[in-house]
């Protein structure tokens, strides 16, 4: 059978079952889970793909559940779509305890849903040489650290998202790339996609500055003011701003979490949170050196300690273009679009963990349409459910024919243009390597 029929087969298959697919993706976005918390969005995932005939394997990242199609005479081909959710209090259709879809991975688990449905009803997967793996994946969102450290020191979870987790268990030892689309409002009616993504990654700082208690009014020069420590810290860390090269997209976002006790008491303790992101791993290393400067010449200057814990939190992300030239190649076809339908290239400063997996293996990030307000945002909405949920899954299923048809011959082209940052070995040792605790005393200067 030749390759568009196959295409064509596979996308009614998909329209075939829209109503099906509406209704777990509003299933899934009434029913929002934080990371590692998505029980329920897994075993409605589980139960869908069960339904199209698949064997399916849960808690495959504490959370999460995948199955697999296809045959072993050739590469595997991951589907990913992301189970978690955000707190939004402000969002109308958050929950009691403020969570909502309104970073849309429920329009993401809507697409992977689609893509299966399209490959395994056409009965395409047959005429193709190799296999598809379909993985809905929890925890993208860095968020929620203080559950996420109890699962770590329980030996439940070794990492903090979802994808980190899934390849330390093996999960993508039988995987060659990786295929996921993202919602986004282009702020363009007449842009359907953003293409090839670029995105920022980022360490997570937890610093606590450790002073000495006095009393505020009677004798506060016999106390240390962490608090003081703190600011001295944060404007280093806003001189640093100008070295930072525009190229690398540098950002360095920090925040109080505790000071102190009382008003009147000299501050012994101020703990923080930072994040600092970069385009790059080397500008990422570079960045928190400085940053860590900045927060031990806050402790120097007031004769107090700082305890600053280090921890990759995901890596940049580098999409290969060869995998978004299919997808753009698909979708300029199936609607007659033109170059001008396009965002070639996106760059962001956001972080995701796809860009660990890319350092890997070749990963596609599409940013699609189909939502009006902003992501995170309490005005974020789907707007047209068929940009959203149907159309990138017809692209995705289609850019699986592209690379398992003809011996696949398109996958090969895809590795054979790839050049991994580490192997998987090699990326556990760089994680573990830049995770750990400096503590300095600038009481004995």
């Amino acid at each position: 059978m030749d390759k568009q029929t196959l295409k064509q087969r596979c996308c009614e298959a998909i329209d075939q079952n829209r109503d099906t697919v509406f209704a777990l993706a509003d299933d899934i976005y009434r029913h929002p889970e934080m990371g590692f918390r998505e029980f329920r969005s897994t075993n409605k995932m589980k139960e869908a793909f069960e339904g199209l005939g698949l064997q399916v394997e849960d808690g495959i990242a504490y959370t999460g559940c995948s199955a697999k199609a296809g045959s072993d005479n050739g590469p595997t081909v991951a589907i990913m779509g992301e189970l978690d959710c955000l707190n939004c209090p402000d969002h109308p259709d958050s929950t009691e305890d403020g969570n909502v879809h309104s970073c849309g991975h429920h329009a993401q688990l809507a697409n992977l849903y689609a893509s299966a449905i399209g490959l395994i009803k056409s009965g395409v997967l047959s005429e193709l040489c190799g296999s598809v793996k379909f993985i809905a994946i929890p925890a993208e969102e860095y968020v929620d650290s203080d559950f996420r450290n109890t699962l770590i020191n329980d030996g439940k979870i070794n990492y903090y998202s979802g994808k980190q987790e899934y390849l330390y268990r093996g999960g993508m030892d039988d995987v060659d790339m990786v295929l996921q689309a993202h919602l986004i409002n282009p702020q363009d009616e007449n842009i359907v996609s953003c293409l090839d993504t670029d995105c920022d990654g980022f360490i997570s700082k937890r610093v606590r500055f450790i002073g000495r208690a006095s009393h505020a009014g009677f004798a506060p020069w016999e106390g240390v003011n962490a608090l003081n420590m703190a600011q001295l810290a944060i404007g280093a860390i806003h001189t640093l701003r100008e070295t930072f090269r525009d190229d690398d997209m540098i950002r360095v976002s920090s925040i109080i979490t505790k000071c102190g006790e009382m008003v009147n008491t000299v501050p012994a303790e101020v703990e923080m949170q930072l994040m600092v992101r970069a385009a790059t791993l080397e500008a990422m290393l570079d960045s928190s050196k400085k940053v860590d400067r900045a927060l031990k010449a806050g402790a120097l200057a007031l004769g107090g300690k700082v305890e600053i814990r280090n921890e990759i939190g995901y890596l940049p992300l580098h999409s290969s273009r060869e995998l978004t030239a299919l997808y753009r190649d698909n979708i300029k076809s199936y609607l007659g679009l033109g170059d001008d339908a396009f965002i070639s290239e996106y760059a962001s400063a956001g972080s995701t963990d796809l860009g660990d997996i890319s350092h890997i293996m070749p990963c596609m990030h599409i940013w699609t349409g189909g939502i009006s307000g902003a992501l995170h945002a309490s005005d974020f909405k789907v707007t047209d459910r068929e940009a959203a949920f149907i159309m990138p899954a017809k692209m995705m299923a289609m850019t699986v024919i592209d690379l398992l048809f003809d011996r696949a011959q398109g996958a090969k082209t895809v590795l054979d243009a790839y050049r991994p940052v580490f192997t998987k070995d090699e990326y556990i040792a760089f994680m573990k390597d830049h995770t750990g605790t400096d503590t300095f005393d600038g009481s004995a200067i």
